[in-house]
């Protein structure tokens, strides 16, 4: 068993947290809004009422932050995580963040001598719920290895990807191709919906091809449904979207399909559904195409 400190336990966080305290661990969390971290101790798992209540002694300290402000804020400001955890530590970075961001977290946890891996997931609150998120790591191996008892209960895989930095990458990558699978699956319902065809005969046959996608099955069922509650919010997404653009621009890699998909997203948003599942995207698309989906 392991000591185990957990900042930030919203969506994402809260699932991943109850599986390491399923798994025996003891557990220590913390979040910005109390009800999350509330709903933790009725699990069993200890509320602290300050960050550097919660990191004290832990030998991990894992945390799931919205964006990269947020990071900066709980871990690179001053008297922040970077400053305050134990020497002995390791901490562990499940969010979805920018490369440059990580890198600055590593150097400021390295500067200290603390154990660090970027290694943000693959998937939404079912699967965070469930403990079969995809993890993509980047470190030291020695300090990954270290890592991959606690890692394993949160995931259905977890995956080295090398150096400090290249989860960061390897999630954006992912990320890229999450959201070509919902712009497509929209495009392809609208289109489908217009020329007349049964939306839940169509998603039967995306269930069976050589390019069917679990996002296809999930979200276009759905979709049909007309159900866009928030398993990963859309505004979520578009940080995503964003983060996915700069890493393109630093690498001059042109990514045309993916900016007009962040360009529905921006749409999608501005209509007022960021906090609606990342799917609500297509009530664009349909609302361009002249269609009801749900219908």
């Amino acid at each position: 068993m392991s000591k185990i400190a957990f900042i930030g336990v919203g969506t994402m966080g809260f699932g991943m947290a109850s599986n390491l305290l399923a798994g025996g661990h003891d557990l220590t969390v913390w979040n910005r809004e109390e009800p999350g971290a509330v709903a933790m101790e009725a699990l069993g798992a200890q509320r602290a009422a300050t960050i550097p209540d919660a990191v004290r002694g832990a030998e991990f300290v894992m945390y799931s932050l919205s964006d990269d402000e947020a990071v900066r804020q709980v871990v690179l400001a001053s008297g922040g995580l970077a400053d305050i955890v134990d020497q002995e530590s390791i901490v562990i970075d499940v969010s979805t963040i920018s490369p440059d961001t990580s890198a600055e977290e590593a150097a400021a946890y390295a500067r200290k001598g603390i154990a660090f891996l970027d290694a943000p997931v693959f998937g939404s609150k079912g699967e965070a719920t469930a403990g079969g998120l995809w993890v993509v790591v980047g470190g030291q191996r020695e300090v990954f290895e270290r890592a991959s008892e606690v890692l394993a209960l949160i995931s259905e895989t977890v995956h080295y990807m090398g150096v400090s930095g290249n989860g960061a990458r390897m999630k954006l990558v992912g990320n890229l191709i999450v959201a070509a699978q919902i712009e497509a699956l929209g495009e392809a319902l609208c289109l489908a919906k217009k020329a007349g065809l049964n939306l839940n005969d169509v998603l039967g046959v995306l269930k069976v091809t050589d390019f069917r996608s679990p996002i296809f099955d999930g979200m276009g069922a759905a979709v049909v449904a007309g159900d866009y509650s928030p398993s990963f919010a859309l505004k979520l997404m578009r940080k995503d979207g964003w983060l996915v653009q700069a890493f393109a621009e630093q690498l001059d890699v042109s990514i045309p399909a993916t900016r007009a998909t962040v360009g529905t997203i921006e749409r999608a948003v501005d209509a007022g559904w960021g906090a609606e599942n990342a799917s609500a995207l297509i009530k664009v698309l349909a609302g361009d195409a002249g269609v009801d989906l749900a219908s």
